[in-house]
């Protein structure tokens, strides 16, 4: 009788068999193709990074709060000064605080890497190792010490104590109150000032919806952002400082704060645009009874951007004075902290973009995102001319510009992959290219050598510059592969199975 009921065809047999087959048979196609990018990475593991090679003769000792007592409280103190400073600043942004970071003394394993790397060489040159990873953010790195390292941090702690600090309560309560209050600004400021373009009495300057992108820039997608994620994140997490910090952290990793270097690009012709049409502007605020007017509406962006990291460090310093010892919450606001400073810095940066003359050949929108910018002392091989540059990065090329005076010059650019970076010392680096052609691809050509004034510099930039690099290598690696989403092929087997067994 049992036999009976389990009686199988080799028809249904195979028609169960079908959908399992085809999965494997496309999972073994994927790691057929991926296989030579698998060994990369996996190849990645055994060197280490650029920035590890230089910080051998690192001359700056890591500012990470969580080091200890006396780094929290002397950041606390210039965080309460450059909170003063914020609180009346006009529409720039000088007074950012951004601090480098750099690895004080290299791990053994960076040391030996070094070492390998001189003899195998025989010169005083390194060649920089491409480890063709696919790092989550190009900012850079968050340097963790033993405390953030330990097993403790896997595990959850009694916040409890945390919130019985009247002091820290405050300062939790400040950062969700103040981000309730950034929101309902902008959205104030939105409806006083977004419909400009529309008015009858409206300067030519002023009308059109491009126009008024000049005007405002990006300032709706910030609202955006800050009302559907942000805002709300904190709100359901005011109880858990450890998911509040560790979602915040993620929005940075995955760059959702980018919409504030497109602001600040935008920054220089919204003010000039502004400049021109001041009597109007002032017509239109004393119209609708607005005390503070347009620049104190578009210059709330990058006032709150500031205010983040001053209101961590605050909170830091009185999590070492309250002697708690909650170090998952501890790693994670130091994590967020270094993550904010670091925008911080290259949305500092990148008010210099739009400073670019003569780059009419390079349409710069299309280049990606803007990573980063330095100033270096520059010599052109071709050229054989040295001056002071002002180098920036992107995601699709490198641009080099001459400093002159207020002005910056354009001079060239490179596709990342088309470019070899070649380590002399601890502040000097210089910049190969490739030949286009078949026949020339085997060799580089010296186009650039960059010295920076510290090492702390060379390092950031040149971290910087090789996550590109490696990111750039690898999508090129598997552009055009045959890669399907685990997702979709079960879905495309369930359905074959059902449509044989029912239909």
């Amino acid at each position: 009788m049992l036999y009976g009921l389990i009686q199988l065809t080799w028809f249904d047999a195979t028609t169960a068999a079908l959908p399992f087959i085809t999965v494997a048979l496309l999972q073994l196609l994927n790691a057929l193709l991926t296989d030579q990018t698998t060994r990369r990475v996996k190849s990645a593991h055994e060197l280490t990074t650029a920035a590890n090679l230089l910080a051998e003769d690192g001359t700056a000792a890591t500012t990470t709060p969580a080091n200890g007592k006396a780094t929290a409280a002397n950041g606390a103190e210039n965080g309460k000064l450059q909170k003063q400073k914020s609180e009346h600043s006009d529409d720039s942004i000088t007074n950012i605080p951004s601090a480098p970071v750099c690895s004080s003394t290299p791990p053994s394993s960076a040391r030996n890497s070094i070492n390998l790397l001189h003899n195998n060489n025989g010169n005083n040159h390194i060649i920089i190792p491409h480890t063709p990873c696919l790092p989550d953010l190009l900012s850079d790195e968050y340097h963790e010490d033993e405390d953030t390292l330990s097993l403790e941090n896997l595990f959850p702690c009694d916040q409890s104590e945390i919130y019985a600090s009247k002091k820290i309560s405050f300062i939790i309560d400040e950062v969700i109150q103040t981000e309730a209050n950034y929101v309902n600004n902008l959205r104030k400021g939105i409806k006083n000032y977004g419909e400009l373009h529309a008015r009858s009495d409206a300067p030519e300057s002023f009308k059109g919806a491009e126009n008024r992108k000049r005007l405002l820039g990006n300032v709706e997608e910030i609202l955006a952002l800050h009302e559907t994620q942000i805002l709300p994140l904190m709100l359901r997490n005011q109880r858990d400082l450890k998911s509040l910090f560790d979602e915040f952290a993620a929005y940075f990793d995955k760059n959702e704060f980018y919409c504030y270097v497109i602001f600040m690009m935008n920054k220089k012709t919204s003010m000039q645009l502004r400049q021109e049409q001041r009597p109007w502007l002032q017509n239109v605020q004393n119209e609708i009874s607005d005390k503070l007017g347009i620049d104190s509406f578009l210059v709330q962006p990058i006032q709150r951007l500031t205010r983040y990291p001053l209101l961590l460090q605050q909170f830091i310093s009185e999590f070492y004075k309250s002697g708690i010892s909650c170090k998952p919450v501890l790693a994670s606001v130091c994590k967020l902290e270094t993550r904010m400073r670091r925008l911080l810095e290259v949305v500092n940066q990148a008010e210099d973009v739009p400073a670019i003359d003569e780059i009419a050949e390079l349409n710069l929108a299309s280049q990606g995102y803007f990573r980063r910018a330095t100033e270096f002392e520059a010599y052109h091989h071709r050229s054989r001319k040295k001056y002071a540059a002002k180098v920036f990065l992107f995601d699709r090329c490198l641009i080099c510009t001459e400093v002159r005076k207020r002005r910056l010059a354009y001079r060239h650019h490179y596709e990342w992959s088309m470019l070899e970076l070649q380590l002399n010392g601890s502040k000097s680096v210089t910049v190969l290219q490739r030949g286009r052609t078949a026949a020339a691809k085997g060799s580089a050509k010296e186009e650039y050598e960059f010295t920076a004034s510290e090492a702390c510099a060379m390092t950031q930039w040149l971290r910087c510059a090789r996550k590109i690099i490696e990111i750039d290598r690898v999508e090129s690696a598997m552009r055009g592969k045959f890669v399907l989403p685990m997702d979709l092929v079960l879905s495309v087997g369930a359905a074959i199975w059902l449509i044989w067994n029912y239909l």
